[in-house]
């Protein structure tokens, strides 16, 4: 959804409401808190959308429970900032949406952060078939010393200071990626378990000696860069991609962001991949709001 359509669908913040409503209210208004059905909505002069439970007694909006909970931001403008992130290929800056929105950028960083956040939650199911993983290196490129008697060199990829992210990718399908806090043999391990339907799949990784720790679930071919990229089918080229998209964004829009941030963009991007043959990718975010 493009943001002309955004403003002519949702005009003002009645119009967003409603349309929330439909998609967390369509088997019937519940309340966030308890789960009951025992709600009616609230009537008082310029509160709008308000509902209470008779169970538990307390008050709610369409917004409770949600990363929007509590804004005092019209959700028109919530909805063009979310138009505007789902559709950015490689993200966007908060300084640009700040601009877009008429914001100001703490405020267009926040509804980022929040925006990131939902779709941290909406998970990729287990990947299973050929699946290629890898590691990537997130950060400030490394820099040659000034001082004379610093012979230590300034490493890439590998032994890096940079934040490390591992993933895997199943080929023509889902991405999995997050920050890794293990890259040995054991915490390779984890991140498939978690990540991978070990029996109906095969791993293809490069060399690195820590991917052989999966062998003892699932087949492992493996590519050694130094000779070629791809042997046949024999290659992480789709993985190394998703790599691609994921520095762009760094690259080309943020330059920085703190480390304990860092996993709210590596889902950024991870959704955008997951989503990417997604025609309505802006209606599949608001339904990811109640997931």
């Amino acid at each position: 959804m493009n943001l002309i359509e955004v403003i002519r669908r949702f005009p003002d913040q009645q119009a967003c409401i409603d349309h929330l409503e439909a998609i967390r209210y369509k088997n019937g208004a519940y309340c966030p808190h308890c789960g009951g059905m025992n709600v009616k909505r609230k009537k008082q002069n310029n509160v709008v959308g308000r509902w209470n439970c008779h169970d538990c007694k307390s008050s709610f909006n369409v917004l409770s429970k949600t990363v929007m909970q509590g804004t005092h931001m019209p959700l028109q403008k919530w909805f063009l900032a979310i138009a505007l992130v789902v559709n950015a290929k490689k993200s966007l800056s908060s300084y640009q949406l700040a601009r877009d929105l008429e914001l100001t950028q703490p405020t267009a960083w926040y509804m980022q952060q929040r925006i990131r956040a939902a779709m941290t939650s909406d998970q990729a199911p287990m990947l299973a078939g050929i699946i290629e993983a890898d590691e990537t290196y997130v950060g400030g490129k490394p820099r040659k010393s000034n001082r004379k008697d610093d012979d230590k060199p300034n490493k890439r990829g590998r032994g890096t200071d940079k934040t490390p992210i591992i993933g895997a990718v199943e080929r023509d399908g889902n991405v999995v990626a997050q920050v890794a806090e293990d890259l040995t043999g054991k915490g390779i391990l984890n991140f498939i378990r978690h990540a991978v339907k070990t029996d109906d799949s095969v791993l293809i990784t490069d060399e690195y000696r820590a991917y052989a720790a999966v062998r003892s679930l699932m087949p492992h071919a493996t590519i050694n860069h130094q000779e070629r990229y791809a042997d046949g089918p024999i290659h992480t080229n789709t993985i190394e991609g998703f790599w691609a998209l994921l520095k762009r964004a760094w690259y080309g829009s943020h330059h920085h962001y703190r480390v304990k941030f860092t996993p709210l963009y590596v889902s950024e991007a991870a959704w955008k991949y997951n989503h990417r043959k997604d025609g309505d990718a802006f209606g599949t975010f608001m339904q990811t709001l109640f997931a």
